[in-house]
This record gives structure tokens, C-alpha cells and sequence, in this order.
């Protein structure tokens, strides 16, 4: 066996497969299955988003690339304030919750993915970015029939599809987002994955594409400038690490605020031995909610925050894992937020629309400096047991990706559940006051403990898409989240 890869849809997995089989490592197919996500799920991902990518090599630390979204707004005063039209708002229904984002050219950061594809097989990979570039490119091309998963994932963001005429001509056939079955070709990206691989990341930083994205952007009443994209860079950083029973977390470091509230969730259910049950999970979740105050926000920017916010205490999307038969982890996730409805003709871009993501402007909406990394929930996860790699794991999820993580990583550590075992089990979520539940959950148990329950009726990508790979023994294995429509292929 070559390896295992998990993601949020087949046709990505299957990119990754082929990869390892080709004779690929694990970078090589996480970077092919990210590519290929930008067609297969474009509404989570693309090359207008941003996203982090944890590698794990054998017997080496592991190493994050950081290739999130920057605050814009270089070159225009006051960042571009006097000039910035108004945030435009959309309200998104998950059927037994409802979600607020905001949208629009103001909502538009920085993006990281073309970069971030690029540092990385330039890093790790052994495969020529344009040979991973070109079946992505060939997809989009001949089209892709949207499963059920993305048809509903089309009809839940279709009014952010509709804010531009752009957005709804690339998406939306009459008006209306595209049932099962549809093919949906998408010849623009194909042309932009074509340039990533014939050029490299440049194009969309110094070239004509970035011009292109500049001039469309600001002249809607956004801020991304030309020279935003010119100083964009991809962060090495050093992966926040916690212990977990007789494990080796890795995650996702400041100045994302994901990896470091697992972490410290994390920590907190190892003071207990055996099993925690759902009230011990809601007590670490409501524990590191509450840790989100003014000081963590002010302090996550600043170098070793990491560190010191867990020693002071202790004493996001679609995600992509794989390993390798060597022994190599790679976790990547990627988001678009749910994006900015700003598609630039030509380029093959849908902007994110992180600015505009409540989540990550926690002391208001452009309060943060230009060229700051934006505080990202996106954790992409590694847990190893004697130095090797034994899990890896990330998921989608907005807000809810710390508490997807830490219930698969339970799920699997102390219940010994396999991956797929781990990932299909039911969720909780709790935060400002309420405990989110999916059926399966004791949740007569949790309102007798004075918690406050709202219930789903059915499973749902609420709850995020967690995609986790796992080696026990010499035995690889997966689990795709069936909420967000993901799958594992064996190499």
C-alpha cells in the first residue's frame, strides 16, 4: 500500500491516490488533492482563498506553512477606510441554526493558495507543480456533476451566489444553483490552474493576474491592492504542541487562534484518566471559549504567545489528510470562507471573504492592522505516539472545527475507535451559552446539568467536515466526514 488520503469530496481524494501511486510522498498528494478541491468544491476552497499546511516528515519536526488571508490595504490611507463600501450581510440557514457572514469586494483579503501550493512542493514535494496543476485544469475543463453534498452546499450559499452578476454567471444556471447531477464546467479556472502550473504562483502576486484582481477589487469599494499582493509571503512556523494521553499533538500555532484552544482543550480533558463524557467535553469546550477575551486576541499576534498562554494555564473550508507508506504526514486546510461572491473575469478567482467573517474580527470588522494574518479557526492537526505518525486530521467548520477536532481525536485515542468510526460520530458543539447536539448525543443528560440544549434533527455540516487519516500498525486507513461529502481512497 502507497498511502491513504481523506477529503471532502471523491474526485479529491482520488487526486491524492493517484499521487502516492505514481510514486509521489505525501506533500505531492495533499498539494494534488487541494488542486483538484478548487474544481470539486468550489464554493469551499479556490485559488482566492487561504489556508495552512502541517507536515509531518519521519523522524523530523513537524513544520507548518502558513498561507492564510492578510488584512489588504497597502498603498491607500488610512488602509483604505474613506474609500470602503459597506459590508454587504447574508444570512445562511444550516435548516436548525442560522449563520450570519458579510460579503462583498470589502470582505475580500489577501490570498494564499496559489502561494501556498507552490512554497510547499518547492519545501517537500519531489512531483513538478504543473504535472498536479494539469488533471485539476483537465477536470474543470470537461466538468464535474455535483453530488448531493455540494448541491446543498450551492442552494445554503446561493444568495451570496447572487450578490454579483459574476459569481452567479459562473455558478448559478437561470438563477438557480445547480441540482444533483448537474455538470458544472468552470473553463476560467482551468485557464488559472493552467498559469499556477505553467508560471508558478507569480502571476497572481506580480503579474498581470494580480493586477487584475487589484484593479477589480478596488474598484468595487474593496482594498486589495497590487502592492498587498506583491509583499505576500508564506510563514514557516513552528506547530503548537500539546500531550495528550501517551501522545504528541501537533496544531496549528498563533496568530491562528484554532490550534491553540485545541491544544488547551486538549490539556484540560488529560487531567482526567479514561473516556471524557459529553458533560467533561462541554466543560473544556465552554473553558477555552471563554479564554477568547480581549488579551487573547491582542496577544496572538506577538512571537511565542503559544507557550505562554498554555504554561499560564496548564502549568476555517475543506481539509485534506494523507500518509504516506514512508512514514510522512501531510495536513492541509483550505477556505474560502464562504466567499466573497467577487469573481474576477478572466482569472479563474472567487476572493474570500474573510474580512467579513465575524469570527475572525473579534474586536470588530477591520479593526485589524493591514498585513495582518487574519485569527483562522483552521487547525490542521498531526498526533504522534513514539515519534510517528498515527493520526492526521483537520476539518471545515467555521467555529466549530476546535470542537470537531477534539471529539475525533477522543473518539479515536480514548474509545479506540478507527477513523471512520471517530469522524462518524455524533457531534456537540457549545458556545455563548448553548449546546449544539446532533441526535445520538444524551442531551436530557446535558440539560439536567443546567445546560441550555438546542437540538439538530439529523446529522449536518453545522457540526464541520472532519477528514482523518490514520497507520495502525502497518495498517492505513480513513475516515471521510459524510457531512461534508468526504471520502478515503487507499493507494
Amino acid at each position: 500500500m502507497d498511502g491513504v488520503v481523506a477529503a471532502g469530496h471523491p474526485l479529491t481524494a482520488r487526486a491524492g491516490a493517484d499521487v502516492l501511486r505514481a510514486g509521489g510522498n505525501a506533500v505531492d498528494a495533499a498539494v494534488a488533492a487541494v488542486l483538484t478541491s478548487v474544481v470539486a468544491e468550489p464554493l469551499l476552497t479556490g485559488l482566492g482563498a487561504g489556508g495552512y499546511l502541517l507536515v509531518a516528515p519521519p523522524g523530523r519536526d513537524p513544520v507548518l506553512l502558513d498561507f492564510f488571508v492578510e488584512v489588504p490595504g497597502r498603498g491607500l490611507a488610512d488602509g483604505g477606510a474613506a474609500g470602503r463600501a459597506p459590508l454587504l450581510p447574508v444570512e445562511v440557514s444550516f435548516g436548525d441554526a442560522v449563520q450570519g457572514f458579510h460579503v462583498g469586494a470589502p470582505s475580500c483579503g489577501v490570498p494564499g493558495v496559489p502561494a501556498g501550493v507552490a512554497a510547499a512542493l518547492d519545501r517537500f514535494g519531489t512531483v513538478p507543480l504543473a504535472e498536479l496543476t494539469a488533471p485539476a485544469a483537465a477536470l474543470a475543463r470537461s466538468g464535474v456533476p455535483v453530488n448531493d453534498q455540494q448541491a446543498y452546499i450551492f442552494a445554503l450559499l446561493a444568495p451570496i451566489l447572487r450578490s454579483a452578476p459574476e459569481a452567479a454567471a459562473t455558478y448559478l444556471a437561470a438563477g438557480e444553483p445547480p441540482a444533483p447531477g448537474t455538470v458544472l464546467c468552470l473553463p476560467e479556472l482551468a485557464d488559472g490552474l493552467d498559469r499556477l502550473g505553467a508560471d508558478g504562483a507569480t502571476p497572481f502576486y506580480a503579474g498581470d493576474v494580480a493586477r487584475a484582481l487589484a484593479d477589480w477589487v478596488l474598484a468595487r469599494g474593496g482594498t486589495l491592492t497590487a502592492a498587498d499582493l506583491a509583499a505576500y509571503r508564506v510563514v514557516d512556523r513552528k506547530p503548537v504542541q500539546v500531550r495528550y494521553r501517551d501522545r504528541e499533538v501537533f496544531t496549528n500555532p498563533p496568530p491562528s487562534a484554532g490550534g491553540v484552544l485545541l491544544a488547551y482543550a486538549l490539556a484540560l480533558l488529560d487531567r482526567a484518566p479514561g473516556p471524557p463524557d459529553a458533560e467533561a467535553l462541554v466543560r473544556a469546550m465552554v473553558t477555552a471559549q471563554r479564554a477568547r477575551d480581549d488579551d487573547f486576541f491582542t496577544g496572538l499576534p506577538a512571537p511565542g504567545f503559544g507557550d505562554r498562554f498554555l504554561a499560564s494555564r496548564l502549568g476555517s473550508t475543506t481539509h485534506v489528510s494523507v500518509l504516506d507508506r514512508d512514514g510522512w504526514a501531510c495536513s492541509v486546510t483550505c477556505s474560502n470562507g464562504e466567499g466573497s461572491g467577487v469573481v474576477v473575469p478572466g482569472t479563474g478567482v472567487h476572493l474570500n471573504n474573510m474580512l467579513g467573517e465575524q469570527d475572525l474580527s473579534p474586536a470588530g470588522f477591520f479593526a485589524a492592522p493591514t498585513g495582518r494574518r487574519l485569527p483562522s479557526m483552521m487547525a490542521p492537526t498531526v498526533v504522534r505516539r513514539d515519534g510517528r505518525a498515527e493520526l492526521v486530521l483537520g476539518s471545515a467548520g467555521s467555529n466549530r472545527i476546535r470542537s470537531a477536532l477534539l471529539q475525533v481525536i477522543v473518539n479515536a485515542i480514548d474509545l479506540g475507535m478507527d477513523a471512520q468510526a471517530a469522524v462518524d460520530a455524533p457531534r456537540l458543539h457549545a458556545e455563548d451559552g448553548v449546546v449544539h447536539i446532533e441526535p445520538g448525543v444524551d442531551g436530557a443528560a446535558l440539560a439536567a446539568a443546567g445546560h441550555v440544549v438546542s437540538r439538530f434533527r439529523t446529522r449536518n455540516l453545522f457540526f464541520g467536515g472532519c477528514q482523518a487519516v490514520e497507520r495502525r500498525g502497518e495498517v492505513l486507513s480513513g475516515g471521510g466526514d459524510p457531512r461534508r461529502g468526504g471520502a478515503v481512497v487507499l493507494a
